[in-house]
């Protein structure tokens, strides 16, 4: 039997398959008792449609492995942040076109900070760029445009 996480490493985010379910910090937890696994997952955000999907393939996966008994738990506190995610996920955003969130760490992690200036381009590097909405491809992103290469792209927002 495969070990669980090296199972759940392999899973790719439905909405940004460069990084895994792992990468992207929402498995908190595994724990396997001979041919029964539960996993606990943290939504990135309430209400999340990704979830739905998220769950079903660890289930498959898992099932696939070897693993008869599959339980799959939402644990929801303490709440999501993209402060964990890994940094070799945040490198992968950034080759995919995605800007990675900053860390939003420190006494005001629970706000989301969004800037107006100053996202990176991951086109090009420039700093000179602008939000064109505060929501991007999906909810958890945000629109933005370099003024200099004139490419539009996705900041991961962080929460």
């Amino acid at each position: 039997m495969v070990d669980a996480w090296e199972v759940l490493r392999g899973i790719p985010d439905p909405e940004i398959p460069v990084i895994s379910i792992v990468d992207l910090g929402i498995v908190r937890n595994v724990t396997v008792s001979g041919t029964r696994v539960t996993v606990a997952i943290t939504p990135t955000y309430s209400g999340c449609p990704a979830m739905h999907a998220i769950e079903e393939d660890i289930g498959a996966r898992l099932r696939e492995s070897g693993y008869t008994e599959v339980d799959i738990t939402q644990q929801l506190s303490p709440a999501w942040t993209t402060d964990w995610m890994a940094l070799e996920a945040r490198e992968r955003l950034r080759e995919y076109g995605i800007v990675p969130p900053q860390k939003a760490g420190g006494a005001d992690s629970h706000r989301i900070h969004i800037h107006s200036r100053g996202v990176n381009c991951p086109q090009c590097g420039s700093a000179n760029t602008e939000q064109l909405s505060v929501f991007g491809s999906t909810a958890c992103k945000a629109m933005y445009r370099c003024i200099d290469c004139r490419e539009p792209f996705d900041y991961f927002k962080p929460l």
